[in-house]
């Protein structure tokens, strides 16, 4: 199979959200609405990435992943139910919510599932930050304080980004996307997501949006302090049990070596695998029985993400 499968991406209102993601090549946005996320690639039970064209035309990922699974995957995968992995970008035209996601230790017993995340930085505006993990000094205690007080984010680390900056962010983590960011995700497949602080803010029903401090408290790394944004040595950005995501700059044709998958996302530039051209923002997926393996860059300084999932030894 040499067809890349492409997705159609599924695009959701946010209150944070704005309109930028339709300024990618091929990004069609419904009108009117606050558009905070394109999910790219997705397997759940609510949401479900359905291949755009070719031999699988109109097959969802989860038939893929149940009835095609060694075809366009590959064999050592874990075993589990769905892809264990979720795709998007995000448009921050707004900051987002102060937020943590539950460690596998902590999500069964609060109804919810781990999720580990790392972020591209697509584009950022002059003045754009991030918010990840605690200030030096900062305790449970303390941060309680700030609760009461609404004063969470004097509390957080932050720091200043640009454009193809990386930030990794485990479970436990406490964040927040500050305003003017449009970003790559790639993350576990989860969509637990609490909130602890959401700076005052009404939600799209003109409500204050629902807050999960217990849960927030419980799931947060209060050890966790001033986290870097990642010093990259070489193209591997992020390594975890989850997923691994490398930063390729072609110059030159360059072939995805391996049996397995890869899901490519273009970050800059164009570039042409098995006969299709794809464009900055867009996301394909190199089936594991492809033989046509080769990325061929169109223009100068074209950069792409390789995501893969760690394989279990047989």
């Amino acid at each position: 199979m040499d067809h890349p499968l492409v997705f159609e991406p599924l695009f959701m209102e946010r209150v944070w959200g704005g309109r930028r993601i339709e300024n990618l090549p091929g990004k069609r946005l419904p009108p009117s609405v606050r558009i905070g996320e394109a999910w790219e690639i997705v397997d759940r039970e609510e949401a479900q990435s359905v291949v755009h064209d070719g031999p699988f035309r109109g097959w969802t990922l989860h038939e893929l992943w149940v009835e095609r699974r060694a075809q366009i995957f590959g064999v050592g995968l874990p075993e589990t139910k769905r892809f264990p992995l979720l795709c998007k970008i995000l448009d921050a035209q707004e900051r987002l919510s102060v937020q943590v996601h539950p460690p596998a230790e902590v999500a069964p017993r609060l109804g919810g599932e781990p999720k580990t995340e790392m972020w591209y930085l697509l584009d950022a505006s002059l003045d754009s930050d991030l918010y990840a993990g605690l200030k030096s000094g900062v305790d449970r205690q303390a941060f309680e304080r700030a609760l009461h007080e609404g004063n969470v984010a004097e509390k957080l680390h932050s720091f200043p980004i640009k454009a193809g900056d990386a930030m990794f962010i485990p479970s436990g983590r406490v964040h927040a996307i500050g305003a003017g960011n449009l970003i790559i995700e790639v993350q576990q497949n989860s969509d637990t997501t609490y909130r602890v602080f959401d700076w005052n803010r009404l939600g799209l029903d003109g409500k204050p949006r629902e807050l999960h401090v217990s849960e927030s408290m419980t799931s947060i790394n209060f050890d966790d302090i001033e986290p870097a944004i990642l010093e990259v040595d070489g193209e591997v950005l992020v390594e975890c049990t989850e997923f691994c995501v490398e930063r390729w700059a072609l110059d030159q044709p360059r072939t995805s070596t391996g049996h397995h998958f890869a899901i490519f996302t273009v970050t800059d530039g164009r570039v042409e695998c098995a006969g299709r051209t794809f464009e900055r923002g867009a996301f394909f997926l190199m089936a594991a029985s492809s033989t046509d393996r080769e990325l061929r860059p169109l223009t100068s300084g074209t950069r792409v993400l390789r995501t893969t999932i760690p394989y279990v030894p047989s």
